[in-house]
């Protein structure tokens, strides 16, 4: 009753003011329309597939290229600062260069997903709530949405661009690029991995299968923590492990 279904969703919730955060956390089984424009309706909207038919090529490319411009062996690290002690980088160290960028990525998915995605906006800022419903709050509204589960091209190219030019003004130019296309194999693996444990049905006992599980019920019951999704490493640290209990209880 809170809300108009038979019209775009993003310009009411701002209204909800301090009844936003229960509302947004209590799961419907129907599909959101946020925009009054097509276009941008149409926009807002993915089917898993299209990720990996747009990133992957990107990935494959620029593996190449990272790889045949370590192998030229120009490249070397701490070469701003100094000359003398600055240190190569072979071709051969792009691999675990590569592995280092899906790590930081792993990394960067649970900062986002816990310090952006459930970010609290204040109960009095119309434009916050909004902000927060269009990035994720929509998603925890309607988790079974199969068209919002993964990340647009269109708006995800441009927070790639921007990781990619920050590793560029931190790197060399080819370690940076090398960094960047692990981090976006990375992005690419956790946005087919999320779509699957919404809609997959991994084997009982299997790593996905436990994953399901905590992401079942870090949408139904533990909002606040177990915010990682392709792996659980980061909310050890973090102290936002779901605990145990619960699955004991489930089983």
């Amino acid at each position: 009753d809170l809300v108009d279904w038979q019209k775009p969703l993003l310009w009411q919730v701002g209204y909800l003011g301090e009844k936003y955060d229960e509302w947004v956390h209590q799961p419907v089984d129907r599909p959101i329309r946020l925009f009054h424009s097509d276009i941008l309706e149409f926009l807002s909207k993915t089917a898993w597939y299209v990720v990996f038919m747009v990133w992957a090529p990107v990935v494959l490319y620029l593996s190449w290229v990272s790889y045949t411009s370590l192998a030229q062996g120009n490249t070397r690290l701490f070469s701003s600062f100094t000359t003398e002690y600055s240190i190569p980088v072979h071709k051969y160290y792009f691999p675990f260069i590569f592995l280092l960028g899906m790590f930081l990525w792993s990394l960067l998915e649970y900062l986002i997903h816990r310090f952006v995605f459930h970010m609290k906006p204040p109960a009095s800022n119309y434009y916050l709530i909004t902000l927060h419903f269009l990035l994720h709050g929509q998603h925890h509204k309607s988790p079974f949405d199969s068209s919002r589960l993964v990340f647009p091209p269109v708006p995800a190219s441009l927070v790639i661009a921007f990781f990619y030019g920050v590793l560029q003004l931190m790197l060399p130019e080819v370690l940076g690029l090398s960094v960047f296309v692990g981090g976006l194999c990375g992005y690419v693996i956790y946005d087919m991995m999320h779509y699957y444990l919404h809609y997959g049905s991994p084997k009982k006992g299997t790593y996905l299968y436990g994953l399901k599980v905590y992401h079942v019920k870090h949408h139904f019951e533990h909002q606040k923590s177990g915010f990682g999704i392709s792996t659980r490493f980061w909310d050890h640290p973090f102290r936002t492990l779901i605990p145990e209990e619960t699955f004991e209880k489930e089983d």
